[in-house]
């Protein structure tokens, strides 16, 4: 059975490719899902751990660095 999280990536990827057709996703469709998920992830975890970045990167299972790098480079203070 796949989680309600998994489900909804599917439902979105399935819709994405019935829109684009035959279109070919210049960057791969991989880096694209990649580049539009984790910035609202950041975020979302981010708030939920009122800004706090320890917490934030432990929940996320990576390091502080990490975290700080990847919200440098999605533009998230």
């Amino acid at each position: 059975m796949q989680s309600a999280l998994s489900e909804c990536v599917s439902r979105t990827v399935r819709r994405y490719l019935a829109d684009i057709g035959d279109t070919e996703c210049g960057e791969g469709l991989h880096a694209l899902v990649i580049r539009e998920v984790e910035g609202p992830l950041l975020r979302e975890v981010l708030s939920f751990h009122d800004g706090n970045q320890s917490r934030a990167a432990a929940a996320l299972g990576i390091n502080r660095a990490t975290l700080r790098k990847k919200l440098a480079a999605h533009g998230i203070s």
